[in-house]
């Protein structure tokens, strides 16, 4: 675990906003009827109109080590993350939950984010659970100060799960990044007070609730990437790329 420079933090201001700008248009590209291969076309337009890269594509992690196929996720109703956009030739239908997961590289620095939104008409118990992730991401984010812990933010989060009821895993959880898509530390979405990774000034880590109204027991769908919950219940995903700093957290992925 390293803090950043300064410099390292303006290019991944930039970054962050860039990443942020991104999300905010795919987001308004969502509707019923849309083919969610669109998504990956348009995100993958973006980043190259700016000269960055993408972070996902291509990248290798997990049991498999298998590259993935896509610049962006899509993870629609009970896949909770890590959907592949660019192979996904279905359409968003209405009542849809959807995830969007996007990482840019930007001057040789990487920042993370996703957000969860209903497309069309929103059943209520969808709505609160989607509302509710959104209330642990930023439970955590007011966790992440100097001297707190990554048990801290872990804490914070499962207490929303709590109030809610809602399940989540435990084999996915936030992380450090910057110089890599994922480095050191592990940001879990449970814990105690007071354990894990000490906050540092200059820390910069994504903070990523992840939700399902079910159990959220998961297991790996057949495309070696999505993770789709066991009961068939919907699920919601909220990332953003914080830096620690003096004066508390600052969000580098606001949109």
């Amino acid at each position: 675990m390293i803090a950043k420079t300064e410099e390292d933090i303006v290019i991944l201001r930039e970054g962050g906003r860039r990443l942020a700008n991104h999300l905010q248009y795919l987001l308004k590209m969502l509707k019923p009827g849309l083919l969610v291969r669109a998504l990956e076309e348009v995100a993958l337009e973006r980043v190259k109109k700016e000269a960055d890269i993408p972070a996902f594509l291509g990248y290798k992690a997990g049991k498999n080590d298998k590259s993935y196929p896509s610049a962006l996720c899509v993870s629609i109703n009970d896949c909770l993350v890590h959907g592949p956009a660019g192979e996904n030739q279905g359409l968003i239908n209405d009542g849809d939950i959807v995830s969007l997961d996007f990482g840019i590289k930007h001057r040789g620095l990487f920042t993370d984010a996703a957000v969860t939104t209903i497309v069309g008409n929103a059943k209520e118990e969808d709505a609160r659970l989607v509302r509710g992730t959104y209330e642990a991401l930023a439970a955590g984010i007011a966790s992440a100060r100097i001297g707190n812990t990554t048990g801290d933010i872990g804490y914070a989060v499962e207490q929303v799960a709590k109030k809610y009821g809602f399940g989540f895993p435990r084999n996915l959880s936030g992380h450090g990044v910057g110089n890599k898509v994922h480095e050191e530390p592990h940001v879990p979405n449970f814990g105690s007070p007071g354990t894990g990774t000490k906050l540092i000034e200059g820390l910069v880590i994504a903070i990523e609730p992840m939700f399902a109204i079910g159990s959220g027991e998961l297991f790996l769908d057949a495309d070696a990437h999505s993770y789709r919950t066991k009961d068939g219940s919907r699920t919601a995903h909220a990332e953003h790329t914080i830096l620690v700093t003096k004066s508390g957290p600052e969000v580098l992925t606001k949109i």
